[in-house]
């Protein structure tokens, strides 16, 4: 969930990343993995920007990850390969803070060859930097303070003084997504605006997939239950034990807990 929301905000507000990361405001537009020469990764956590002049590559991750190194060099190669004249910078962003060495790691190297790309902890990083920009205001509370709650507040009255409703909404959904990795839920609701977030498009997807989650566990508890019914009805015939494991999928333990309940 977390991956998803960051990309959401990188193709949002790309422009916001570029000045961050880039240095300029760069329009930039989505970079589609299909337009690699080769099948990618891991593409649910890709995101690739594009602009005449340059590919921003970003991966956003909450947990370390050995293999980020060679997926480096592996996608720097790949658009190499298809845009051979266009500069790349590479972002590694891990959004919460550990004693991992592996969030250290910057650089690809076997014998021969060595990659370097850059690498962001976001408990490192001004908060102050972070708050200049519509698009950058959800990673805020993840940046170097000791008050969190109190850059809460801050990105809160942020987000009140953005004009256009659907980026306010937008913004508040994914700043409270994301500041559950730091905070309480129930305080990133009581300084949250619960009214603005339910318009935003990251709600309504995290509602839809919860709809689907919770009629398929429905469906999976109707089926489960009768399959109990169908071993009870069994033991009342006098099968034996051993043959409704076999008729129904349940275990011996499981249809003798059964048997004890129909006695």
């Amino acid at each position: 969930m977390f991956d998803n929301v960051c990309k959401f905000l990188a193709e949002t507000f790309s422009t916001d990343f570029a000045t961050w990361l880039l240095g300029e405001p760069i329009a930039l537009t989505e970079l589609s993995p299909n337009e690699l020469s080769l099948e990618p990764i891991r593409a649910d956590a890709l995101i690739l920007l594009q602009s005449s002049e340059v590919v921003l590559h970003l991966e956003f991750q909450t947990q370390p990850d050995a293999d980020m190194p060679f997926r480096m060099i592996d996608y720097r190669l790949r658009v190499y390969r298809r845009f051979p004249h266009k500069r790349m910078r590479q972002v590694v962003i891990y959004l919460k803070q550990t004693s991992s060495e592996l969030v250290q790691k910057n650089i690809f190297a076997i014998p021969g060859t060595r990659h370097e790309f850059e690498v962001i902890r976001l408990w490192e990083q001004p908060t102050e930097i972070l708050l200049q920009y519509a698009g950058l205001l959800p990673l805020a509370v993840l940046g170097a303070t000791e008050d969190r709650s109190r850059i809460l507040r801050q990105v809160a009255q942020e987000i009140e003084a953005v004009n256009d409703r659907r980026q306010q909404s937008n913004v508040a959904a994914a700043t409270s997504i994301l500041a559950g990795l730091v905070l309480d839920q129930r305080l990133i609701q009581r300084i949250l605006r619960q009214d603005v977030m339910k318009e935003s498009v990251i709600y309504q997807e995290i509602k839809a997939e919860g709809l689907a989650e919770g009629r398929a566990e429905g469906l999976q508890q109707g089926i489960q239950e009768g399959i109990r019914r169908v071993a009870m009805n069994l033991l009342k015939t006098g099968m034996p034990v051993e043959e409704i494991v076999k008729v129904t999928g349940l275990s011996v333990e499981q249809i003798q807990s059964l048997q004890q309940d129909t006695e």
